[in-house]
């Protein structure tokens, strides 16, 4: 019987064959006897807060080419071989250079030998050295802003199932599950098409967690990022506060990012959450084995060294090329003119300049939202930001920068707009926030579960290791909460707080012994790579764009939900996708649904300076903007998440700051709304 074909003619066993050629390219090769050599200091604070930025801040292509040469250098005195990516603020690839007998795949595993996770995207060793790379620098670009430098290892930080990872009896990370944004399937982000064009664009493989991916400033500004694959392992610090690494690919990035580098006094390690500082570099200038500042013209390594590459999707691979200034229209994010005056507010438009998402009516019925409502509840939502005191920015008293998406109950976006200076992750991320709080709010959540294709685990990326069914989770939800209609009558609203703690592998979070949450994965399968829920929605879509990358397929499509996996039939066909999955979905807090009355109406999602200013803001520009209009608002009380219990402890809904305003001193602001 001949071998089932997918929807390009390739056969699974062709695939895999395929597959397992890719895994066996590339090697390490050695390079020239180290040097020893000086480093510069950061540079100092240049003063900026959101408004240094300007037509000219922005990354020549002889910027990317010294960023590169400078890493190179870095890499050759290491008797080491990298992949060097370089993207600019939105993500778009400006150049991606593999040295001569630089790995040409890459190992996920964030577990030591011999403890390893079984399922999830763990210990797949198919992956390309250039998803790895791109993935990093995107992850260093969109983390950072000129409030605050983020690195990958800020982001290993933050994402675990401890905060800090290592200290046991501890909540997850605040940003637990950001790791699965940005995702190449998701209908918000751009796509590569032969030129630096407006974003904010896709990343091959969401953001990153591995280090070796930092940010690149030019006076104050943060213009992009670096990322360096060189060790042949995308994993994560599992013991970022018990001991100081010496990581090859964070080594190397720092070394590239000689003339670039964040102001100290951005950098997370100036940053505290929880009263915890945040990590930005285990590098430090005084380790590196060369002097960024003498490293040799591009124009001498390429071709010798090793050469530029393409990156199917993502750069064409001939020459390198600038990037975009932030902020001006051509980058695809502008200061808004018509809906939000007086807010100072960014808005998203395409390569002709025209505004992407304003405020439109909903499209899901008779009662859905209106044109008004949507703006008003916009406007309300960045006016409780703009007079809100940041967490993790700086300088101390700056108001909080963020991205508010406002969805209908079906998931279409009706509004998407932006503080000043927001990290630019938070804007996938709010639309993922505000559509999981509409989704599993909603009547239909767990039919739409039941309906989509299982993830199609890979052992290593050659074989299909075991299926994993959302509907699954429906069942465990339904068990757990002791509630055989729970997804199924829309009774509950559920916020991203609230459906986060059912994502957790401990529950109550950070009860090490506690049974895990009914959206995670359980112990021994639970990894930041295999979570659970999150990770099983879009798993298929990413496996999907691995292949197109590795010029196997044809690209994943614009919609992550519904893509069938490599053990079926009609291998990569879809099946069942959603647009109120369209980019999956996000458990961490900064989201709540909307309601008219008793009626669920849509989600309003806010990410980017902080989880409970997250909160505050959707919690509360939804309350104001309910005040200012009387025809929506939140949920009812008796309908919240926080009404629910389960192993004895009560779910949460949002969370507020105590004090969250500059100019006053008041308290418990959310507090009885």
């Amino acid at each position: 019987m001949a071998a089932p074909l997918n929807r390009t003619g390739i056969t699974r066993t062709g695939f895999a064959a395929l597959l397992l050629l890719l895994a066996g390219c590339g090697s390490s090769g050695p390079g020239p006897a180290p040097t020893v050599a000086g480093g510069g200091p950061p540079p100092a604070d240049p003063g900026c807060s959101g408004s240094c930025a300007g037509p000219a801040t922005k990354l020549s292509a002889a910027n990317v080419q010294q960023v590169i040469a400078q890493a190179v250098a870095e890499a050759q005195a290491r008797n080491a071989a990298a992949t060097v990516a370089v993207v600019d603020r939105v993500g778009n690839v400006l150049a991606v250079f593999r040295m001569n007998g630089a790995d040409e795949s890459v190992t996920i595993s964030s577990t030591p030998p011999g403890n390893a996770v079984s399922g999830g995207l763990e210990d797949i060793t198919i992956i390309p050295d250039t998803m790895a790379a791109i993935a990093k620098a995107i992850t260093g670009a969109y983390l950072s802003s000129e409030g605050n430098a983020f690195t990958t290892r800020t982001a290993s930080q933050i994402v675990q199932e401890h905060f800090n990872p290592g200290e046991f009896l501890q909540p997850a990370g605040p940003l637990f599950g950001v790791q699965f944004s940005q995702l190449p399937c998701s209908d918000l982000s751009a796509r590569f098409g032969g030129s630096a064009a407006a974003g904010p664009h896709r990343s091959p493989l969401g953001l990153s967690a591995d280090p070796g991916g930092l940010p690149l400033y030019v006076a104050g500004t943060p213009v992009g990022g670096v990322g360096v694959m060189a060790d042949g392992l995308y994993g994560l610090d599992k013991n970022p506060t018990g001991d100081v690494d010496s990581d090859l690919d964070e080594l190397i990035a720092l070394a590239a990012t000689g003339g670039f580098e964040a102001p100290e006094d951005r950098r997370a390690e100036r940053i505290t959450v929880e009263g915890k500082t945040l990590r930005f570099s285990d590098a430090r200038y005084d380790d590196l084995a060369t002097d960024p500042a003498t490293a040799p013209a591009f124009a001498g390594i390429d071709g010798v060294a090793g050469s530029l590459v393409a990156v199917s999707g993502y750069h064409d691979g001939i020459a390198v090329t600038g990037g975009l200034a932030f902020g001006q229209p051509e980058s695809g994010v502008r200061p808004d003119t018509l809906d939000y005056p007086g807010l100072d507010a960014f808005v998203l438009v395409d390569d002709s300049g025209v505004e992407r998402f304003r405020p439109m009516a909903g499209t899901d019925g008779a009662d859905a939202m209106t044109e008004t409502e949507v703006r008003e509840l916009m406007r309300s939502a960045l006016a409780v930001a703009q007079r809100s005191r940041a967490q993790i920015r700086r300088p101390l008293g700056t108001p909080a920068r963020v991205s508010v998406s406002i969805v209908d109950s079906s998931g279409a976006i009706l509004a998407i707009a932006r503080s000043r200076d927001a990290p630019v992750f938070g804007i996938d991320v709010s639309l993922q926030k505000a559509r999981t709080a509409a989704f599993f709010s909603s009547p239909t959540a767990a039919a739409t579960l039941a309906g989509l294709p299982a993830a199609v685990y890979l052992d290593g990326g050659l074989a299909v290791l075991r299926l994993s069914a959302p509907g699954d989770y429906v069942t465990a939800a339904q068990d757990f909460l002791a509630m055989p209609a729970a997804l199924t009558d829309g009774a509950i609203a559920f916020s991203d707080r609230a459906g986060g703690n059912l994502s957790r592998p401990f529950f109550p979070d950070g009860i090490d012994n506690a049974p895990h949450g009914p959206f995670s994965k359980p112990r021994g399968e639970w990894s930041s790579f295999s979570v659970g829920l999150q990770l099983d929605i879009v798993y298929n879509a990413l496996v999907n764009h691995v292949g197109f990358v590795a010029g196997l397929l044809p690209d994943v499509g614009t919609n992550c939900s519904g893509v069938i996996g490599l053990d079926e039939t009609n291998a990569f066909g879809t099946s069942g996708a959603l647009v109120a999955l369209a980019n999956g979905i996000q458990i961490f807090p900064g989201s709540v649904p909307v309601y008219r009355g008793d009626e669920l109406v849509g989600g309003i999602g806010v990410s980017g300076d902080g989880v409970d200013q997250d909160d505050l803001v959707a919690f509360l520009g939804l309350h104001e903007a309910g005040q200012a209009l009387g025809t929506i608002g939140n949920a009812p009380a008796a309908r919240r998440a926080d009404t629910l219990t389960a192993m004895g402890t009560r779910l949460r809904y949002i969370n507020c700051p105590q004090t969250p305003y500059i100019d006053s001193d008041e308290q418990n602001v959310c507090a009885d709304k």
